[in-house]
């Protein structure tokens, strides 16, 4: 189901750079959250449902894909290549999961509004639905019947008590495997129902090796860059990677850098860059990064500790804006830009003029 809304564990990236996580072989530093299911599995304390948690794009649905082949592929021929959880992309279970064509594994996951063309909002009670029935029929290949859940926190209240009834009387041998990246908003009745499996961010050095493999044109002070950018995500990091984001990230600090006064034509010509109708990914990166900016200067002045410099002298700039102003003026700022983005998204306005505006935003906070 929902083949169409597939993404790279809900990361909304692009393009051939991060495959969909049905179809993807890899997973890199999650070794300790595949021995706890390996464990749970093998040792008969599996339950019915496991609730995956985490930032957005660190591997949670590829993790769940990866746990149902397994799972599927276990009764079968040499289903493990010696990797834990891992199962050959050339195994008959791998290729029929990352078709859709497992009988016995339902995914539940936001879909395409055919009027619009776009993913919906919130995974539709319809879909959620779908649930309870795909549990009640009898397994096709007579074991176990998975469903994957990407992600929950998209479920509405309609659907999450459509699921609250499969999680109260689960019938034989059925998986749920929840994600969230919000598991804090997930109703207690469903989290009092689940195991629990927190997933942590990639470290820098293992986000760095999958960059390098996967843009080996990159160097390696972009590579540093978009790691320490992306949190331990590679969901963030590979789109970003693909969009060129790291040289608009540094035209963006640049810009930053003059504040309170941007130079005008620079800016113009920087919004000139990211409006063009070919680089739709570019402007994107670039709503992301501004807002993550904004996020870390007021996160770590707010802790009282400075992280490393994506690009010299960042943290320079974060102490000079934070300096007697106090922080309520950029949490405010935050907070108003990322209303513009999703207002300008919502009617369509002029890419040029929202980020024209969302500079200006900046230009006035720093002002004071």
């Amino acid at each position: 189901m929902g083949r169409a809304a597939e993404r790279a564990d809900s990361a909304d990236s692009e393009g051939p750079a991060w495959p969909a996580p049905r179809e993807n072989p890899d997973l890199v530093g999650h070794e300790d959250a595949e021995e706890t299911l390996l464990s749970a599995y093998h040792g008969g304390r599996l339950g019915h449902a496991w609730l995956i948690s985490g930032q957005r794009g660190i591997g949670k649905a590829t993790l769940a894909f990866r746990f149902a082949r397994y799972i599927f592929a276990s009764d079968g021929p040499a289903p493990v290549d010696g990797c834990r959880l891992a199962v050959a992309p050339e195994h008959p279970v791998f290729r029929r999961l990352a078709s859709g064509a497992h009988a016995d594994l339902i995914t539940i996951e936001r879909t395409v509004n055919d009027k619009t063309g776009r993913l919906r909002s919130e995974i539709s009670v319809a879909e959620a639905r779908a649930l309870p029935r795909f549990f009640a029929t009898t397994a096709a290949e007579g074991g176990w019947r998975i469903a994957i859940i990407d992600r929950l926190d998209e479920m509405n209240r309609f659907g999450a008590n459509a699921l609250l009834k499969t999680l109260e009387e689960p019938p034989d041998k059925a998986l749920i495997l929840l994600i969230s990246s919000a598991p804090g908003n997930v109703l207690a009745t469903i989290r009092s129902r689940c195991h629990r499996l927190a997933m942590r961010p990639l470290d820098v050095a293992d986000l760095r090796a999958l960059l390098a493999a996967r843009f080996p044109e990159s160097g390696e002070a972009d590579n540093l860059a978009l790691a320490r950018l992306s949190n331990g995500s590679p969901g963030r990091a590979f789109p970003l990677a693909a969009a060129g984001g790291i040289a608009v990230y540094r035209d963006m600090v640049a810009l930053l850098d003059t504040l309170p006064r941007i130079d005008g034509a620079a800016l113009h010509r920087f919004s000139d860059r990211l409006a063009r109708t070919d680089n739709a990914g570019l402007y994107r990166a670039a709503r992301e990064l501004l807002l993550a900016w904004l996020a870390r200067m007021v996160r770590e002045a707010a802790a009282g500790a400075e992280g490393e410099d994506v690009v010299p002298g960042e943290h320079a700039l974060f102490r000079r804006l934070c300096a007697g102003r106090g922080l309520d003026p950029w949490v405010e700022v935050w907070d108003n830009i990322g209303r513009l983005f999703v207002q300008a998204d919502s009617v369509n306005l002029d890419k040029k003029q929202v980020v024209m505006s969302a500079f200006t935003a900046l230009e006035k906070a720093a002002r004071g």
